[in-house]
């Protein structure tokens, strides 16, 4: 699944083309993806201009010139990637395409359908089903040690369960984890109560550093993952631990090397000597 990076780069991507532009044209070439559609979704967004394109934990909102605000979700496999409108060949899983006013079109493909498109306005985007338990996003200022440590204060869950938990912070998915449970030096199977204020801080310093590193590599493409232009991104040749079991750790001498775990049926990568 398409986690922050990712979802940001997709976002970057699609504000450089469409903010500004007006809409003309909104495709759906079925009845639904993950959920039916919104009803007259269609009618809500042509002819709007849009203003901004912004992402929110894992969430594309692109807000347009009345208020109203769409929300895209990539799910599993869903790609959003812009070209011309003119001569555009549609593919078999092109369920969705916008066109602009300027001649772009933008083709939203998700081959096993676990994306969506949903539809509100502005003013309740805080009280949106989607939104209204997210915790902070892990790039704002609302987010810090002391933040975090409060969060996890009294939390008998696993320190790797609880990065994932949207409730505590947004926008985390296992690979960005793995990797900031690495640099941070935190085992991933520490019991989240345990986490110290110091090391809550360097937590938090880790999480945006991978995080940072990834949006500038364009994201990490293992799949079906791509940026709006198309382009793989470039991170998955960084990674420090994930999906690299057995491999030399990268920043100690430990002979066993990466090691794999399964934690809430995911895959957990870290080195067992450095993180603890």
């Amino acid at each position: 699944m398409p986690e922050l990076p990712e979802v940001e780069t997709v976002c970057r991507g699609l504000a450089a083309r469409l903010e500004g532009r007006r809409l003309t044209r909104l495709e759906l070439r079925r009845p639904n993806m993950r959920f039916p559609f919104p009803t007259g979704l269609s009618a809500l967004v042509e002819g709007r201009r849009v203003e901004t394109i912004r992402r929110r934990a894992k969430y594309i909102l692109m807000t347009l010139d009345d208020g109203g605000v769409l929300i895209a979700h990539l799910g599993m496999s869903g790609r959003m990637t812009i070209g011309p409108a003119e001569g555009l060949v549609l593919e078999p899983h092109d369920h969705v395409v916008f066109e602009t006013e300027d001649g772009t079109a933008v083709r939203f493909n998700d081959a096993r359908r676990f994306g969506f498109l949903d539809y509100c306005r502005a003013e309740d985007l805080p009280r949106h089903k989607l939104f209204a338990e997210l915790g902070p996003e892990p790039l704002g200022n609302e987010f810090s040690g002391p933040i975090l440590a409060k969060k996890l204060a009294g939390k008998l869950t696993s320190i790797k369960a609880a990065l994932l938990d949207q409730k505590i912070v947004a926008g985390l998915g296992n690979i960005y984890v793995s990797e900031s449970l690495y640099w941070a030096q935190v085992s991933p199977m520490r019991l989240s109560a345990t986490i110290l204020a110091a090391e809550a801080d360097t937590l938090v310093a880790a999480i945006r550093q991978v995080l940072l590193n990834a949006i500038a590599a364009g994201g990490s493409s293992l799949r079906d993952y791509v940026q709006a232009t198309g382009e793989l991104g470039y991170f998955q040749h960084q990674w420090a631990v994930y999906g690299k079991e057995g491999e030399p750790c990268p920043d100690c001498t430990c002979t066993q090397g990466i090691e794999r775990i399964v934690q809430s049926n995911r895959s957990t990568f870290y080195c067992a000597r450095r993180q603890h």
